[in-house]
């Protein structure tokens, strides 16, 4: 994630430049990590595991477990019909990932990580998941609640200025929602954010996963030396805070070879933050975590968790501290129930900008290609079955 002091951004007036960005903090985390945290969560209250929780659990407990808040504002449907909604038809999420530092200055503006629509179909037995860039270009609208008034940023930027001057998370995820709106069309019927520390607690709580590693990864953050001590393999740019080009002597990285494997929770965590080494970076980084997800839910649908109910209900409380979800006016147990359908397999990744870094023409930032943009307008008019039928080479493949 970025950090940039909140005293050294100003709304920009008249013909001055946008807000500087300040200068912007060491990652603490990889920035692309919490997506497995916002689709873990919103997966778990919206499908079939969720119906399945609420059976075994009991919907009070689902609900004085998960924090809840109106993230949406003004921008979500339920504020747009005049508080008429109901849960048929398409629906579309919006899932913000939070990677914030244990020390973080309260006065730092925080870019969201992760910013991915869950479009699930009119039928309610599918579910798609679209990635938005973070670096992705564009023009963010005004937001009067925080005086912010508007500039070309990259996209995660739009969560920090809607957040800004006391407009908190939730004004955040307005001005994130609004953004995409006012550049694709699409409004929003929930949302949820789901921070990093919480799905550290839910790996472990599982005891790990299983899972099919789709090519050798090698790991810039945990390597061994010939005693067995364990080192980072790497040494870190003090500029940059990414470690991969310079090997320190001696040390071993670890490699997580290609193949079937159940994974430790600390290695499952380690693995999935990987992408320095990888030919496609980010971008394969995310088809990983997306596969890792499925395991974790996988799992959780699995016989040892849901007839455990000491383990289920551990579950439920390290994901109900880590995730704050606004539901649009409709209950949980209502989305439980009507996406009861749609399974792990039916949760259906697909790859933005072709799986590949687009950069823009000046190469400062990150744009959508054509057919992202197609992508987004299906995701608009429910026909993402249509685009799917015609570009089969953008579904990412199954864990």
């Amino acid at each position: 994630m970025e950090y940039a002091s909140s005293a050294a951004l100003q709304a920009p007036r008249g013909d001055e430049q946008p807000p500087p960005s300040g200068k912007i903090g060491r990652r603490g985390r990889d920035p692309l990590w919490a997506r497995l945290l916002v689709i873990f969560g919103a997966t778990l209250m919206m499908v079939s595991g969720g119906a399945i929780v609420v059976t075994k659990v009991g919907l009070a407990e689902v609900n004085n477990t998960i924090q809840q808040d109106n993230l949406l504002g003004s921008e979500g449907v339920q504020s747009q019909n005049n508080g008429n909604v109901t849960i048929t038809g398409p629906k579309n999420i919006l899932l913000v990932g939070l990677d914030n530092r244990p020390k973080q200055n309260p006065d730092d503006l925080v870019r969201a990580d992760s910013i991915i629509i869950l479009h699930i179909a009119a039928s309610h037995d599918r579910a798609y998941l679209v990635s938005i860039p973070r670096d992705t270009r564009v023009q963010i609208p005004a937001f009067p609640k925080t005086r912010y008034l508007g500039s070309t940023e990259k996209i995660n930027s739009a969560y920090a200025y809607g957040a800004w001057h006391g407009g908190g998370p939730a004004g955040g995820v307005e001005l994130l929602a609004k953004t995409i709106k006012s550049l694709w069309g699409i409004s929003f019927d929930a949302a949820a954010i789901v921070d990093f520390t919480g799905f550290q607690q839910v790996v472990n709580v599982l005891g790990g996963v299983c899972m099919y590693i789709d090519e050798d990864t090698i790991s810039v953050h945990i390597g061994y030396t010939k005693d067995g001590k364990e080192m980072m393999p790497y040494k870190i740019n003090p500029d940059t805070g990414i470690a991969a080009k310079n090997p320190i002597p001696g040390v071993t990285p670890v490699v997580y070879k290609k193949g079937y494997q159940c994974l430790k929770p600390y290695q499952a965590l380690d693995f999935v933050r990987q992408r320095e080494k990888l030919p496609n970076g980010d971008y394969d980084r995310e088809r990983h975590q997306q596969q890792f997800i499925k395991a974790i839910f996988k799992k959780i649908l699995s016989a040892d968790t849901l007839t455990n109910p000491v383990k289920l209900k551990k579950v439920l409380d390290v994901v109900g501290k880590s995730m704050t979800v606004s539901t649009g006016g409709i209950g949980i147990a209502d989305w439980a129930l009507a996406m009861r359908k749609i399974g792990a397999n039916d949760l259906i990744t697909l790859k933005t900008n072709g799986g590949h870094y687009h950069p823009t023409t000046d190469g400062g930032a990150e744009a959508l290609d054509d057919n992202t943009i197609k992508l987004l307008s299906a995701v608009r008019t429910d026909t993402v079955d249509q685009f799917i039928l015609d570009h089969q080479d953008l579904v990412a493949p199954a864990s």
